[in-house]
């Protein structure tokens, strides 16, 4: 549309003009009449003065751009000679970007450098200073260059997750479970059908892969996506840095968190359904970092607490002590090991085993992560005053046969726990150390008296998980006798009826060579001579020296006889035992 055209117009004038508008006609670069008669246009169609200006013929790009520097004192930025895919994209909410046409450059702490082709429109300057909280600092660049480039960047990403996932996926229907009054409205924002699709692959990816969690990790640059697969991480996907702010809103507004809210770390479930019969949970996390919110997701299946005793891993000693232990009428079963080694799995297959109509079983755990029909579980609330302490309380007046205590982190928790032990209840739980015979001293050291500990407690069990080598690929290797002497075999166990294996490469472990894992386990029942020991307040050392004369196995032995099976390799062994 032509200056004359637009001039021709029948329409009245404004009282007052806008920002650039304004300054255009101060510095009597264009006719009032013209200038109100564009900033009429603009109105009426809905566009910004800008385009309007640049789309009407009376100023091209370049000038406007080089009068702007000038009036306004601001540098003058050439996008040609800019790196598109250093862009600081994430900084600002891309419906921002696209509304109010600016583009993040570059952030640095709390600096933000923003480009503009009118840097008279404060209206979008406050809402960027509200949405990154960071202080802002503009260069101008010429409107046209600026529209090519915000188009470019939509297109380039809505054209990468779409070569990510494939234009025919569409499985699975994704939800939290329930749904919030508000949630439909808060879906509609985010419910971006290429981001949509893109989050629901990398879902159905993890759970092909047996993955047990993913991370969605936002960089300055870039945007990586990365699978936990037998406890080991593995990058699986960069997808456009672009997308991690909707991606991010589509995770928590299905997992019932505030998506206005950035600051904070948050905590939600959401569910993958898969079938109507068949749905997958997962527990999600996400933390406030430099360059946008981390999301890490847990695959909370059900169906690995079904497996039973067998699965796990246990030598036959080792499960008929566990067993005959769980089965006892009233006492504390103890397990313990760091984060992710199969803990809660091991609590809820003695659970299950235990899960029968004339049982009365309460949970207390942050969070539940398996659901077990038949099993009353509770997850704690600081926030609102139930912690692990009150829930014992509580079920103490719910007339329970068994208990089971997420973790035992406290003086408290411990004293309520050994207390139901000692009134005629089974009661299970987790402790955070590196091994059994450190589990007592640990509850000595949170101040529960010795006697009360001999009395109470009836078995602890220490776990590791270790990669189980790929069936398909493993190889046997020659490893000097001194090799394996170093690692804990004894000399009678080198009699050459059986070999060691490593890891190969195939398609059927990715080329890792190890596919799944397996538990080692040092299964310690309390003894009457390790009661004595407590009584007498014996160290660790102490106590692992009776174990080991009562034939209790170290977690470096128990791995060694999965190295003989040719079940993992002796590397691995030595990674996840330190002895």
């Amino acid at each position: 549309m032509s200056a004359t055209s637009i001039a021709a117009s029948a329409s009245p004038p404004s009282k007052t003009l806008p920002g650039l508008a304004h300054a255009l006609v101060q510095a009597e670069l264009l006719p009032r009449t013209l200038v109100e008669q564009i900033h009429q246009r603009a109105q009426e169609t809905r566009t910004s003065f800008i385009a309007t200006l640049i789309g009407s013929g009376s100023m091209n790009a370049p000038d406007l751009a080089h009068w702007v520097s000038r009036t306004f004192s601001l540098p003058l930025l050439d996008l040609d000679a800019y790196d598109p895919t250093r862009l600081a994209t994430g900084a600002i909410d891309s419906k921002i970007i696209q509304s109010y046409k600016v583009l993040p450059l570059l952030k640095r702490g709390n600096r933000l450098v923003v480009a503009t082709a009118d840097p008279a429109d404060h209206e979008a300057e406050d809402k960027i200073k509200f949405q990154s909280q960071a202080q802002i600092e503009l260069v101008v660049v010429e409107y046209d260059k600026l529209t090519r480039i915000i188009d470019q960047a939509s297109q380039s990403a809505s054209s990468q997750i779409s070569a990510l996932v494939g234009e025919d996926f569409d499985l699975g229907d994704l939800s939290d479970g329930s749904e919030a009054p508000d949630t439909k409205e808060q879906t509609a924002e985010v419910d971006d059908a290429p981001v949509v699709r893109f989050l629901q692959k990398m879902l159905i990816d993890a759970i092909n892969m047996r993955a047990s969690d993913l991370h969605f990790e936002p960089f300055e640059h870039f945007y990586r996506i990365r699978f936990r697969v037998d406890g080991e991480l593995r990058e699986i996907a960069q997808p456009p840095a672009s997308i991690k702010e909707k991606l991010a809103s589509r995770i928590k507004v299905i997992s019932k968190l505030d998506i206005a809210e950035r600051r904070v770390p948050q905590d939600g479930r959401m569910k993958l359904r898969i079938s109507p019969e068949k749905s997958i949970d997962f527990r999600v996390s996400t933390l406030p970092t430099l360059y946008g919110e981390k999301i890490v997701m847990r695959i909370l299946d059900s169906s690995s607490a079904k497996l039973g005793i067998d699965a796990l891993g246990y030598e036959p000693e080792e499960r008929e002590k566990l067993l005959r232990a769980i089965h006892r009428p009233y006492g504390m079963i103890l397990v313990t090991g760091p984060t992710g080694s199969g803990k809660t799995v091991s609590l809820y297959s003695c659970l299950n085993i235990l899960n029968q109509p004339g049982v009365n079983i309460s949970t207390a755990e942050d969070p539940a992560e398996i659901n077990l029909p038949g099993i009353n579980q509770v997850n704690v609330n600081e926030k609102a005053g139930l912690n692990f302490a009150n829930a014992l309380r509580a079920f103490l007046r719910q007339d329970p046969d068994i208990i089971m205590v997420g973790e035992i982190r406290d003086l408290e928790t411990a004293d309520i726990s050994i207390k139901a032990a000692q009134t005629g209840h089974m009661v299970l739980s987790t402790v955070h150390t590196n091994d059994a015979p450190t589990t007592l001293t640990r509850l000595m050291n949170m101040g529960v008296p010795a006697f009360n500990i001999a009395s109470s407690v009836i078995l602890i069990t220490a776990q590791r998980l270790a990669r189980k080598l790929c069936t398909q690929c493993k190889t046997p290797v020659d490893l000097p006798a001194q090799t394996l002497l170093e690692a804990g075999f004894r000399e009678e166990d080198l009699d050459g009826s059986w070999k060691p294996y490593k890891a190969g490469k195939c398609n059927a472990c990715g080329g890792s060579g190890y596919k799944g894992r397996v538990g080692i386990y040092q299964v310690m029942p309390i003894t009457e001579e390790i009661q004595r020991i407590i009584l007498n307040h014996g160290t660790a050392m102490d106590i692992a020296q009776q174990a080991r004369k009562e034939g209790v196995r170290s977690l470096r032995e128990s791995g060694l006889i999965k190295v003989k099976q040719g079940v993992t390799s002796l590397e691995e062994i030595i990674a996840v035992s330190n002895e």
